[in-house]
């Protein structure tokens, strides 16, 4: 009898052991599956790539080469560069930034502990001017100078710019006008508008608020501008616009989208948009 209860007894003990172990199992394998579902990759974006970074993110989502994309959430920030940095610096909380210059990943990279990740180039970006209402076909680089320097251009004519101290590209517009010895005359005589980020330069001057906008070459590739109604700023003419990207959180998500932005496959995507190539 006693050998029975005890038996009875050992018994008890080992089945109450083995469910505690499946319960632990059970809740190992649910918090394994939710944390493999819920994640999230978060992108701060330049304002030019708005264009662009969608249709890279739909191919890389549905690339056949990569593995549990069906459980990988991609949410993307855009701004000015410049913001988009002060944001990191305060401590957003941002896994990528993708610059639209190189200055900016570069002071991050100072500013990171781990050295081993560094900032990389992943397109070259060009200058285009807009309007919607000033036909642009016949213009040639020393024309649009004439123009912008002839009486004709009145006090009423407005050339909008993204801001020099946050957007790259308005950087760029900077130093082409500069080369050209118009800008402070320009600037004197309030025909600058500056906007926030290139975003912003391209709406004005789409909705003719603006003569003109000096917009990104890819803004207008998106739309299907008419011949007309742009031209391309010689490359020669500005800074080129090597835009840098850097990982903040450095995750396997973030580490595997770099890499596809730098890939034939997410170059294709560039050059189809109206970037240059990176050397």
């Amino acid at each position: 009898m006693g050998r029975s209860l005890a038996a009875i007894s050992t018994s008890a003990c080992l089945l109450l052991a083995l469910n505690a172990c499946t319960a632990d199992n059970s809740t190992n394998v649910e918090s394994a599956t939710a944390t493999t579902e819920h994640q999230t990759l978060r992108i701060a974006a330049a304002a030019n790539l708005s264009d662009v970074l969608p249709n890279i993110i739909d191919s890389y989502q549905t690339d056949s080469n990569m593995s549990n994309q069906d459980n990988l959430d991609i949410e993307v920030t855009y701004a000015s560069s410049g913001k988009l940095y002060a944001q990191i610096k305060a401590g957003a909380p941002y896994d990528i930034f993708l610059s639209a210059n190189q200055e900016f990943p570069a002071k991050l990279s100072d500013d990171k502990r781990d050295k081993s990740v560094q900032p990389f180039t992943y397109t070259r970006g060009q200058l285009a001017l807009y309007s919607v209402t000033k036909p642009l076909n016949d213009f040639t680089p020393a024309s649009l100078l004439d123009a912008f320097t002839s009486a004709s251009f009145t006090d009423d004519s407005k050339i909008s710019i993204a801001n020099p101290e946050l957007a790259p590209y308005g950087a760029s517009a900077k130093s082409y006008l500069q080369s050209q010895k118009i800008y402070d005359k320009l600037n004197a005589q309030k025909s600058l508008i500056q906007a926030e980020n290139i975003g912003q330069v391209f709406q004005y001057a789409h909705t003719g608020s603006v003569d003109y906008g000096f917009v990104a070459q890819s803004q207008l590739v998106a739309i299907k501008a008419k011949p007309e109604q742009f031209i391309t700023v010689p490359k020669a003419s500005y800074p080129a616009i090597l835009q840098d990207g850097i990982v903040i959180n450095n995750t396997v998500p973030a580490a595997a989208f770099t890499d596809y932005l730098r890939s034939d496959a997410g170059q294709q995507h560039f050059a189809q948009a109206g970037y240059l190539p990176i050397q």
